[in-house]
């Protein structure tokens, strides 16, 4: 499959750091200016260079994954994020308390699954859907990162929900495959990373916080307290967005993806609650802020994604920094 272009820049940083990758490796990578850490111009950088590790851009030498000045770039701008997340969020060492309040029931009528139980429309979804793309199509893969880094039965329970994550074993059952499906039968391009010049920035930050926190063994907790925090919401969510979808989107493929995560989900949370969460705290309780922190930020990233959405549609107008029109049609 072709690798995708670069992306269009959003800011005097990453254009910088874009007409760089042209180059070849070793050319002269600028310094981290001070950025708004949630804004346009930093998270898409950031993303830039951690699609690095992951598929590419087309015309993009490899090499650039591993150049010093680049990474020591990257570090700065992850400087910069981190110190913001931890400024924004409560902190703490108590894991249970932040694990029992995602169960904490929640209004039927709150949220972007609210708003569109009540006025959604397929358009509005489908604008959903190319946010939720750039998420879906990394969807498991920065937690194989924290499997090395991971013992014993810890790791062998995480392997285990992965397993299911990259389909059992089954190309055409990965959950990011199941994404793409739900794109093409949704009208929208299912390709990697499409509309990745239409999605604005709080959606950029919550995947390029999965990134870091995969990138770095420091984060190992962090990125256990996400991951256990996306299984443990993911279930009632995705049933209200399975609804949602067979309601607004006549072809299957849009229902199923959600489908799948209802039950898979919910035996997952148990998962990484009792075997991963708690199993690595037993070994190694210094963990316990880190995996706190992860809980705290995958909650205020998904907030602020869900606050811009839902501010723009209160508002009458695209979530998106331009309307999926803008862009070519599916192929």
């Amino acid at each position: 499959m072709p690798l995708r272009p670069l992306p269009k820049p959003r800011g005097e940083l990453s254009a910088a750091i874009i007409e760089l990758l042209t180059r070849p490796p070793g050319s002269v990578v600028p310094c981290a200016p001070e950025l708004d850490p949630y804004g346009e111009d930093l998270q898409l950088t950031l993303h830039t260079c951690y699609e690095l590790h992951y598929q590419g851009f087309a015309g993009v030498d490899e090499s650039w994954e591993w150049d010093p000045d680049l990474l020591r770039l990257r570090r700065d701008l992850e400087n910069q994020f981190r110190a913001t997340l931890h400024a924004d969020v409560a902190g703490g060492d108590d894991v249970d308390d932040e694990l029992d309040r995602l169960l904490e029931p929640t209004s039927g009528s709150d949220g972007i699954a609210g708003f569109l139980t009540d006025h959604g429309t397929p358009d509005k979804l489908r604008e959903y859907f190319a946010h939720r793309s750039i998420y879906h199509h990394i969807e498991a893969d920065p937690y194989a990162w924290v499997i090395p880094r991971l013992r014993g039965q810890v790791k062998a329970s995480l392997v285990a929900v992965e397993f299911d994550e990259f389909g059992g074993g089954r190309g055409e059952r990965v959950h990011a495959q199941l994404f793409a499906d739900l794109l093409a039968g949704a009208d929208l391009d299912p390709t990697y990373l499409h509309y990745l010049d239409l999605v604005p920035a709080p959606m950029l930050a919550l995947v390029d916080m999965m990134s870091m926190f995969g990138l770095h063994r420091g984060l190992r907790g962090a990125l256990v307290g996400h991951f256990a925090t996306a299984e443990i919401t993911s279930s009632p969510a995705s049933r209200r967005l399975a609804e949602l979808a067979r309601t607004l989107l006549p072809h299957p493929a849009c229902a199923h993806f959600y489908a799948e995560h209802v039950e898979a989900d919910a035996v997952h949370e148990q998962v990484m609650r009792r075997d991963v969460i708690a199993g690595l705290l037993a070994t190694d309780p210094e963990q316990a802020r880190s995996i706190v922190f992860g809980i705290q930020v995958t909650n205020l990233l998904e907030d602020r994604f869900a606050e811009h959405v839902l501010r723009c549609w209160n508002a009458d107008r695209s979530s998106l920094r331009e309307p999926i029109s803008a862009l070519a049609a599916p192929v």
